[in-house]
């Protein structure tokens, strides 16, 4: 009786392990687009493991920061006899500002990217000093950047409030339109401080007749590769001063706005002064 009895219980166990082997359901992950999708499995566990999304294009933030061949300048070095220009003269700056537009990234075909609009960058103020697009630059190798320092002739005809609002407007009789750049302050001179302004814009050629003044600064090349990008824009202040024309400010201080001559030498020294810096990505 015993052993029938034992019989009974073995079977019953056996029985009911069965049934719970037979209702579990194997665990993994589920999902076909998953790296390591169990197709045994029929109820998913969590554990699915994905590849990142490809990286297609760049959000890219411009940093503008200003050095004097090397030395960092900030509003902190305003209105201090600081600096030394290649002529000698010993000077302050009071104010910089300046405005950059239709930035571009150039392909070895010839092709390029361009982010149309503008920024004003007010080292005075410390205001837009980071300038981010609103264009997403594909990624992938460009032989160069490159921009407009000020606005070429199209650009220069519009009406921009924030711009009117920042009396950045250059004068109608001297061409109109607007500056490129405000840089002020004082240089030493006979013992005294007299003041320059270094204010550049379109070209007074003579009475109604004016000249585009703009140049576009081309910089090195660069390769992107994440999906946000933040790019230095280094200005070496003293370039204005010395390449190709060395600048006597004794002779050219102020005002130079009317001053033909004046306009194209700062036109032709801008060339050089502005080069890459770091690249984050």
């Amino acid at each position: 009786m015993k052993t029938k009895n034992r019989l009974t219980l073995t079977a019953l166990f056996l029985f009911s392990a069965t049934l719970f082997t037979s209702c579990s359901k194997e665990e993994g992950c589920t999902d076909p687009a998953a790296n390591n999708y169990n197709i045994e499995a029929e109820k998913d566990d969590g554990s699915c493991t994905y590849n990142a999304p490809a990286i297609t294009h760049s959000n890219i933030t411009f940093n503008f920061t200003h050095n004097w061949d090397g030395v960092a300048v900030s509003s902190n070095n305003f209105n201090q006899f600081d600096f030394v220009n290649a002529f000698g003269d010993t000077l302050s700056i009071s104010k910089l500002r300046y405005l950059i537009s239709e930035i571009r990234f150039h392909k070895s075909n010839g092709d390029s990217v361009l982010i149309d609009g503008y920024n004003l960058v007010d080292v005075t103020n410390a205001t837009g000093l980071s300038y981010a697009t609103t264009v997403n630059v594909p990624v992938g190798n460009y032989t160069g950047v490159s921009f407009n320092f000020g606005f070429d002739s199209l650009d220069n005809l519009d009406n921009y409030i924030d711009l009117n609002s920042a009396s950045w407007n250059w004068p109608g009789m001297l061409g109109g339109g607007y500056h490129f750049m405000q840089m002020e302050g004082k240089f030493k001179h006979l013992g005294n401080d007299s003041i320059y302004a270094f204010h550049n814009g379109t070209a007074r050629v003579s009475m109604g007749v004016f000249e585009q003044n703009f140049f576009n600064a081309n910089l090195s090349s660069v390769t992107l590769t994440g999906a946000d990008v933040n790019i230095e824009i280094k200005m070496n202040i003293a370039e204005w001063y010395k390449n190709p024309n060395t600048w006597d400010l004794n002779t050219l201080h102020a005002p130079l706005m009317p001053i033909y001559n004046a306009q194209k030498m700062m036109q032709a020294n801008g060339t050089s002064v502005f080069n890459l810096g770091t690249l984050t990505q």
